[in-house]
């Protein structure tokens, strides 16, 4: 298994790999990367203004037929051609240096498209907000059908992700299907809490992910004894580190470890390994909310698990990609051999033989998916079958 490498660069493969796995047309994706084939040969950071606009005409133009669709209340059609085009504003969006023109006016694009193809399609998402810090943060709520009380995971954002690529994922709908709720979150650091609210990231991910357990203890449709929490790409180390000073969550899974992101960093400067996204220094230090090098490097030393793993006494699964070229396969090892209280670990490596060996899974999410999903099913009581 492997990215879709039409590009000569990790980054912007990774970028075209994400959107394709979120539910976009390879049709579509050949037609926006064929005119700037060129611009990546210049490197992952020259030429994203020119994938901006190459994507954002795209999804211009798909959100164009979809308006033509909704004058004939085909809203079905509508929500569909919406969805890929906050895909595609999303990718765009997401590729941009912090700052870079059309950027923010893209992200208001992309969440507007979201929106309204979940209204079109009658999904069961719904986008929920609670006050955090004198500010606010925002999620997607997806309940699971049926009545009484469920099960319910709160699901994080990493480094880069908004609420929308987790919810494009597709755990939450995997996680419906075996009768859980789920609650994909925009954390300090990423998504609206970032781009509209300013809220930096922290390292004490408990600070906001208490607050969403508190926001579920007090809804009638939640089992507030079967409360879970998992995140994906830095999410792995978010939700781990929530998890071990939560004491109310009942089970944790990580969807890529992220044991000592600290570590990555000095990696980075040393150019080991893949950065996630171009202009890499300069969207770590806006996420941190960092005024230089030096204070990034500050905040983000208290980022590793070292501590906290051995604190997590819930089941916890720890999955990652045999070839994840961005976050070693070491990592996953420790976090797993420092889960020495936990009631039930678990590692799971994705190999060749079923695929999600990238990073997350970028080459295959349909994997780490349906393992995570199950293997909630079975921590928190949910249904496999």
């Amino acid at each position: 298994m492997a990215l879709f490498n039409y590009f000569p660069n990790y980054v912007w493969n990774l970028s075209v790999s994400i959107a394709l796995e979120s539910g976009g047309r390879i049709g579509e994706i050949v037609d926006m990367c064929e005119p700037i084939r060129e611009a990546a040969d210049r490197g992952e950071d020259t030429g994203t203004a020119a994938f901006m606009a190459e994507w954002v005409k795209m999804a211009d133009k798909l959100a164009g037929l979809a308006a033509e669709d909704e004058t004939g209340n085909r809203l079905f059609s509508a929500a569909d051609k919406l969805k890929r085009a906050a895909i595609y504003y999303t990718t765009a969006e997401r590729m941009q240096g912090h700052g870079h023109p059309g950027r923010q006016e893209t992200y208001a694009k992309a969440l507007d498209a979201f929106s309204r193809s979940i209204a079109y399609g009658r999904e069961r998402c719904e986008r929920v907000e609670i006050p955090y810090e004198g500010k606010t943060i925002a999620a997607l709520w997806s309940p699971a059908p049926g009545d009484g009380p469920k099960p319910a995971v709160i699901y994080c954002n990493g480094l880069d992700s908004t609420k929308e690529l987790l919810w494009f994922s597709g755990l939450a709908q995997a996680l419906a299907k075996r009768g859980i709720s789920c609650l994909c979150v925009d954390q300090p650091g990423t998504g609206e809490a970032l781009r509209l609210q300013g809220l930096p990231a922290t390292h004490e991910s408990e600070r906001w992910a208490s607050k969403w357990v508190d926001w579920l203890e007090a809804r009638d449709d939640v089992d507030s004894a079967a409360i879970g929490m998992t995140g994906i790409s830095l999410g792995g180390y978010y939700a781990p580190r929530a998890v071990a000073y939560e004491p109310r969550f009942a089970a944790g899974a990580v969807w890529g470890a992220n044991h000592d992101w600290a570590e990555v960093q000095q990696k980075r400067l040393r150019r080991e390994g893949e950065n996630p996204v171009p202009h890499y220094w300069a969207h770590v230090m806006w996420v941190f909310g960092a005024n230089d090098m030096d204070e990034f490097l500050a905040r983000a030393a208290g980022m590793h698990l070292n501590e906290a793993m051995g604190r997590i006494k819930v089941p916890f699964l720890v999955t990652h990609g045999a070839a994840d070229r961005q976050i070693g396969l070491e990592y996953a090892h420790k976090s797993y051999e420092q889960l020495t209280a936990s009631s039930r670990r678990e590692l799971k490596i994705f190999t060749d033989r079923e695929g999600g060996v990238e990073h997350v899974g970028a080459d295959n999410m349909s994997f780490g998916r349906e393992y995570i999903a199950d293997w909630f099913a079975e921590a928190l009581g949910g249904v496999t079958a």
